[in-house]
């Protein structure tokens, strides 16, 4: 009786062992589970300090606060008006382990012929800015609407410097449809690294004006050291309501930038939607709303494949666009 009383507490503590090391296993597989198993570094094609660059560093930072135990690591690429960081990106092994911004030069690079990469080589976790194209100006520049600035501009052909974010960039032809839709010229001004440059070199009087994300110049709009004229957007900015758009000043200009945070194609399916859920929880939340207000931006709630959708459809209007163009150009030349 007394070996088969001990043989039996020999099993119920064995047994206890084995539930205590099961519990164990089970806790470090939770704790080691994406995206909580290693860090995970996103690629930001820009410079620090501009629309992109900042759009990107708040979703990771709601990131980590959503997903426990995550640590992203952004990393500034901005080489080659960002191409360099979305080839980079699209080449990333599919772990979910690189992430990476990819911007509206995306649906350009196809027709420019200067990478191979596209939008099919991502997987959109979501859009963390859509922005509009922004008349703004050099707080000393002698305008203050746009019927001035044209009636300059067209006094003055090819004397304003209007600052570009790189040629063929977003920003770059935004500028070029705006000298076709109002007949002047400009003295185009590259800064390759991103907008943040661009309104730098403003406020130091090295150029006079840009078309570009009013986000980056908020700072320095409420300060006065640079004036905005007008928006390409439908209706006026909720934080500039006093702003026209062009579209109710008779010119019908809707240009549009985004970033959108993305995967190579071929991540597992499984960590992409962590990433979206997480995503389409913060960009509801009323405290990411609210940051990015402040900070003079609109909130999107864009997700997944919608992004996927988004940018397709730009990669056709910007083919569209840069053709007409070249075809002008070509035409300019034979003249």
């Amino acid at each position: 009786m007394k070996k088969f009383l001990t043989l039996l507490m020999l099993t119920i503590m064995l047994l206890g062992l084995a539930g205590c090391g099961g519990n164990t296993e089970s806790k470090a597989e939770q704790r080691d589970a994406y995206p909580a198993d290693g860090k995970i570094t996103v690629l930001i094609p820009k410079a620090q300090g501009g629309g992109t660059d900042t759009s990107a560093r708040d979703m990771l930072y709601f990131m980590k606060k959503e997903l426990q135990g995550s640590k992203f690591v952004p990393v500034n690429r901005p080489e080659g008006n960002g191409i360099t960081a979305m080839a980079e990106l699209a080449k990333s092994k599919p772990d979910g382990h690189t992430l990476g911004m990819v911007t509206v030069e995306l649906a350009m690079i196809p027709h420019q012929g200067k990478a191979s990469v596209s939008h099919k080589d991502f997987v959109s976790i979501c859009a963390t800015t859509v922005a509009p194209a922004a008349l703004i100006v050099s707080g000393e520049f002698p305008v203050w609407s746009l019927d001035e600035f044209v009636r300059y501009a067209k006094a003055n052909p090819g004397k304003i410097r209007v600052g570009n974010s790189g040629t063929g960039s977003i920003w770059h032809l935004a500028a070029l449809n705006f000298e076709k839709e109002f007949g002047v010229i400009f003295k185009h001004v590259p800064y390759p690294k991103g907008v943040a440059d661009i309104a730098v070199a403003m406020e130091g009087k090295h150029i006079d004006a840009a078309l570009a994300d009013p986000a980056a110049f908020r700072s320095r709009l409420n300060s006065g050291a640079v004036k905005m004229l007008a928006v390409t957007t439908n209706v006026r900015l909720q934080a500039y309501p006093k702003i026209p758009t062009f579209r109710e000043l008779g010119h019908p200009m809707t240009i549009r930038a985004w970033a959108v945070l993305a995967a190579p194609k071929d991540t597992p399916k499984e960590r992409v939607e962590i990433l979206r859920k997480a995503a389409a929880k913060i960009c509801g939340s009323k405290e990411y709303k609210e940051l990015l207000r402040k900070q003079g931006d609109v909130p999107v709630s864009i997700i997944g494949d919608d992004c996927d959708r988004m940018m397709a459809e730009d990669t056709a209007f910007y083919g569209k666009l840069l053709t007409n163009n070249q075809k002008r150009d070509r035409s300019s030349n034979t003249k």
